[in-house]
Order: structure tokens, then sequence, then C-alpha cells
């Protein structure tokens, strides 16, 4: 009887050892075992990392389908390395400085390249000699981070291809965010990978073609959903983090381990190793926490944390529920920072430093920033060469406000030493300080910032006018569109005519055409186009009316008129604003008056000019121009007010200037940190 009971405790044991694996490893990502994306491109990747040689030996089986009407008898593929194979790539030729001139000095061991060895379809087809290397965005034969490959057969609507791709990948000393820098690896667009077959009802397409960019110097990424497999062999002392679910870990008998990742509904697969992280795991409700620290930065373990804590409860009250099982956060070491401020879904790099003050919120908001990529950038799969920003722009938005809920809207970015700002603030400070603020607008691919600007224009420009749209609208009503945006759009490749549709729809449901029929002069003037706004209160002015007085008939009696007091004077009082941007703006304006009461109205904002009058026993006192702070676009503040208490007047206003420049300097001094 014991034997046959510890005979069946044993087998019970194991089915629910089995039930238990299963469930926590083999069972796909998402909970409700539901297909999110299209998934039509699918990698099953084994590689293999020397940290010798910084080289990957990899094999890659793809699984691409055919979504369109087409019968695509081409495939377009990145090799992003060779971006930095040389200083004739796009890249390295774009950025000219500070990178460029860096790689001049380096060794032959530390550049980048991808090798493809093999490529064959699944039947033994050799499509090798097919491979042609293609510069679709300008002529520079010298470039080699995109390739064509022509197909026998066409590749039917609906059906699938499968090719074997065996390849050899040298990472370069870490530049632009991927590489390695001694015993630390980030290993990012590290494989050949496919671009985006578009069709009509994807963006902007009209006919089916691929949309597959070179590298830039300010561009970054577009890929298509889909379920990663990847197996890593890494030497034991390595720990290894990477997008996707852990499934399980087996050592080799030469010293190595094999990680095998799985990540489902994704537009990427990246991974990091290092002998010297230190591993912190937590939870937020059911997602897994996993933040790899280097040793010198552990005690800022707690700041990521809450950080990331607080993302994930803010996005999805706020936009939608975080749809991974887990998030991987990544410390680069000092030397290897450049890798710092890199996003792939659920997997993302900060950037730290030893004994940063907490006052200065830099590593909390690179955290926050990096976060919510994986909305932005991987589950609204927005084309961030075309459209960059639709990510970083929407995403600093966000950031923003998550920060500003976090930490306080007026000290989420600096509070030391008695000096505070805001997130939101520091990016109205980044754009307003544009020598030209019309240098480019938003809508432009980006590498089309051949003048400069990519970055305050993509970055804190369209976070500034996101907030000011909120500020029109009303916070309750732009939460609505972000959500409907988000729920839309999710798992898809959104474009700005599908933002700007969300946007008309909602606020023609909401507002009932307040500000017109559409709010399209909008994006027109900020998305668009590069007007620049700025109001002004040009002067105020009470002038006493004259009385009556003398003698007056009256039913043939001659009757006198005087003042009995000064209670009884009266005032014409006036005050004129000026448009002296060429942005329109309904705008508020408050006025206050001399028996202290108020009045709030609004302005269309379209004259250049425009005086209002008062008449009565009271005198304007002050007037504010957007006394809620709604128009963030205004690019000089300092204008919208008027009080006609000259002292007070002048003291404001240097005072007002004296912060502003104090806020510049502070702003300068963190970046050094």
């Amino acid at each position: 009887m014991k034997i046959i009971f510890k005979g069946t405790f044993k087998i019970f044991f194991t089915f629910l050892f089995s039930i238990i694996l299963y469930t926590n490893f083999i069972l796909p990502q998402n909970p409700s075992n539901k297909q999110l994306s299209p998934r039509n491109a699918n990698y099953d990747i084994d590689v293999k990392l020397d940290p010798k040689t910084k080289t990957l030996k990899g094999n890659e089986f793809l699984t691409w389908t055919n979504l369109s009407k087409d019968n695509v008898s081409e495939l377009q593929f990145h090799l992003y390395l060779n971006a930095f194979k040389n200083s004739k790539s796009t890249f390295l030729t774009e950025a000219r400085t500070g990178v460029s001139k860096r790689n001049q000095n380096l060794n032959v061991d530390d550049w980048g390249w991808i090798d493809i060895s093999s490529m064959k379809t699944i039947d033994g087809n050799d499509l090798i000699d097919r491979i042609k290397f293609i510069h679709p965005d300008d002529e520079n034969i010298d470039d080699q981070t995109v390739i064509s490959v022509k197909l026998d057969e066409p590749v039917k609507p609906g059906k699938s291809i499968q090719l074997k791709i065996d390849f050899t990948s040298k990472l370069p000393k870490v530049i632009a965010r991927t590489g390695y820098m001694d015993d630390f690896f980030l290993v990012a667009q590290w494989f050949p990978k496919l671009g985006v077959y578009e069709f009509p009802g994807i963006r902007n397409a009209t006919k089916g073609g691929w949309n597959c960019h070179q590298f830039h110097a300010n561009s970054e990424f577009y890929s298509d959903f889909g379920v990663y497999n990847v197996n890593i062999t890494i030497p034991n002392n390595f720990i290894v983090g990477a997008v996707g679910t852990l499934l399980n870990k087996k050592e080799n008998k030469d010293s190595t381990s094999t990680y095998v990742y799985k990540a489902e509904d994704v537009v990427d697969f990246a991974w990091t190793a290092s002998p010297h992280f230190k591993v912190f795991d937590g939870k937020w409700n059911n997602v897994s926490l996993r933040i790899l620290m280097q040793p010198e930065h552990a005690n800022l373990t707690m700041r990521v944390l809450k950080s990331l804590k607080g993302s994930l409860k803010y996005f999805t009250e706020n936009l939608g529920d975080y749809p991974y099982p887990n998030v991987t956060v990544v410390d680069p070491p000092l030397k290897g920072m450049a890798a710092g401020g890199m996003e792939y879904p659920g997997f993302f790099t900060i950037v730290s430093l030893w004994n940063l003050p907490e006052g200065l919120k830099l590593l909390e908001n690179v955290t926050v920033h990096e976060f919510g990529h994986t909305y932005f950038m991987g589950i609204l799969a927005s084309n961030e060469f075309e459209d960059p920003w639709l990510d970083e722009g929407f995403n600093s938005y966000f950031e923003a406000r998550t920060m500003d809920y976090l930490y306080g809207d007026k000290t989420s970015y600096v509070d030391i030493f008695g000096y505070h700002y805001g997130t939101r603030e520091n990016q109205r400070l980044s754009y307003i300080s544009l020598n030209n603020p019309k240098i480019a607008n938003n809508y432009r691919a980006s590498w089309e910032f051949t003048d400069g600007g990519y970055g305050v224009i993509t970055y804190s420009k369209t976070a500034t006018w996101m907030a000011t749209l909120e500020g029109l609208i009303g916070l309750d009503v732009m939460n609505e569109i972000m959500e409907t945006y988000y729920d839309r759009w999710k798992f898809k490749h959104p474009s700005a005519q599908n933002f700007i549709n969300v946007v008309n729809e909602i606020y023609n449901k909401k507002l009932d055409k307040i500000f017109g029929d559409n709010l399209n002069w909008f994006f027109e003037q900020f998305l668009y186009g590069t007007a620049v706004c700025d109001y002004k209160v040009a002067n105020i002015k009470n002038n006493e009316i004259d009385q009556p007085s003398g003698l007056y008939d009256s039913v043939n009696v001659k009757k006198l008129y005087r003042y009995k007091s000064n209670k009884e004077k009266k005032y014409l009082s006036s005050f004129l604003v000026s448009r002296m941007g060429d942005a329109i703006m309904p705008t508020e304006i408050a006025v206050h008056f001399s028996n202290n009461t108020d009045t709030l109205f609004i302005w269309n904002g379209k004259e250049l000019n425009k005086s209002f009058t008062f008449e009565g026993q009271k005198q304007i006192e002050w007037v504010k121009l957007d006394p809620n702070d709604k128009n963030l676009m205004d690019i000089n503040i300092f204008n919208n007010s008027l009080t006609t208490d000259k002292e007070t007047a002048v003291n404001n206003k240097y005072f007002t200037k004296f912060l502003y420049l104090v806020e510049n300097l502070m702003l300068s001094i963190s970046m050094l940190f």
C-alpha cells in the first residue's frame, strides 16, 4: 500500500508540476491567450554571442504572411548594423559631427556590420544570389542597410513564405544605443529584419509596396507584429535580459547557457547581457518587473521602481491596459551610456549616475519616457521614419503628464536648492528657446530635418501643442480622444490622419463645434505648418467720462447739475490686445477692476489688434491673457499681462525674467550630471 501510495503521489506531483510549468512557461504571454496583432512577421532565431570577438552567430527561420491583395515578388530587409560599418554609411554621413568624428579613431574591431551567409526557402531554393543592396531614400551607393531579395514565385494574397537565414553580426562599440562596452552588451537591431509591406488601408498607402527605409541619423524603426522565439547562448557568468518571457534556461557542457525567450505580438526583439548586473525583481498587479542595475547604481533602484510602477498605473488608467506580462529595465554602465535611453516592447534602457540628487528627476524622467514607448512605438506601431512625432511627440506629452502626476506639476523635473519646475514647463522651454521656431514643421520624415531642429520639433514642440490642445478642449475630452485612439489603433500602424479623425470625432460629440466644424485649423498651424503664437496686452486706458454739469432747462425751470461725490464718477476703460505671431488661437482674457471684481471671456484671437471697452464706475487695474496657462504654444508669456500699477508691473516683469534665466541655468547644469 505504501509503495502504491508513493507511486501515486509521485505521479500526481509530476502531473501538478507539469501543469505549473505549462502555465508559467509555455502558455502564450497574454493571460487570455488571445492573439492581439496580425502576427504576420514571425521569427525563430538561435544566436550565440562570443564576448571576446563581439560577434553573433545566428540562424533565423522567418515566416512572413502577405496580408495584401497583391502578388509580392520581392522581399526587403533591414541590415541596421551596417550603418556602423564605415563612415560612408548614410547614418554616419548624416551625423557628420560627434558620432562620425568619434568613429574616425576606432580600431578595426570597433566597427559593426551584419553579413548574410545563407538564405533559402523552406523547400531549399537558394536566394543568396538574389540579394541586392538598395537605397530607397538617397543615392548613397556605400550604404548597405537595406537589401532586396527577388523571389522565383510571388507570395500570393493570404499566403506565407518561410526562409532559413544564416547570419553573422559584429557588434560595434556602443553607438546610437546598440553595441558593446567592455563586457556589457546591448544587442539591438542585430538580425535581418523585414520591412513593412504597406497597402491601401495602412497609413497613407494608395498601392502596395515595401516601406523599408535606410538607417538614418535621426530615424528609428518601423516593423510588423509577430511572435519571436529566440534562443540566446552565452557564457555562464553573464546575466541576460530581453524582450518577452524567459521560458527556460539550459546549462551547456561548454560553460555556456542557453536562454529561451518567447515574445508575442511585438514589433522587435532586443536583449542585453553583462556579468555585473544587480537583479531586482518586483510585481505590479500581474506584471512582472525586472530591473538590471549597475552595482554602483543599486541604491537608485527604488527610484526607478517608483517611476516604473507609477507609469504602469498612469498609462493603464489614462490610455489603456498594458498587454504584456513583464517589463525589463536595463541600466548601462557609465562608459556605455550611449546605450541608454532606448526602447523596445516591454524592454528599455535608462540613464543613471552615481549619487544623482533626488531633486534632479533625470532618472525618473528617462524611466517614464522609455516605458511610454511600449505604448506609442510598440503597440501603436507608427512609422518612426516618416512620422517620428507620432511616437516621440505623443510619448513626450504623456511623459509630462505622468511625471507631473507622480512628482508635482511644478517640481517634476527640477526641485533642488529652492528652485523647481515641471516636465511640461521644461518641454515648453525647449520649444520657445529655439532661435527659429519656424525652422521646420512637425509633419516631415525624420531625415528631412537637414537644417536641424529634429529633437526639439519632434519631441518638445509636439508635446507642447498636444498640451495646448488639451487646454483648448479640456482634459476630459483629451482623455477620451487618447483612449479612443489607443483602443482603435493598437496593434496596427496609425497615421496622422487617423489621429486627427479621432480628434474631430470626439470634439464634435463632446463640444458641439464650439471652435468650428472641426479642429483641422489647429493641425494646419502646428502640425503641418510652422505658425508661431504670440499674443500681447498692448495697453490699458481708463478715461473719466465727462458728466453733465451747469444749468439745464427742465419744464422752463433751470436746474444745476454737478457732482455730489467721487462715487458718481464714470470711466470709459479699454485695453488693446495684439496678435504678434501668425498663429490664431481662441484666447481667454481675464480683466480685474478697481472694485475688486473680475470678468473672464474668450476672444477668437483672429484680429491683429483688438480693443475691448467697458463703461461704468470701475476702472481696469490689470489684464491677463490665457490666465489658466492653457495655450503653451505662446512663445512669450511676459507680454501676456499688463497692470496699471507701473511699479508693480516693472518689478514683476524683471522678477519673472530672472526666474526664467534661473530655470535655463538649472536646466544647463542638470544636463552636466
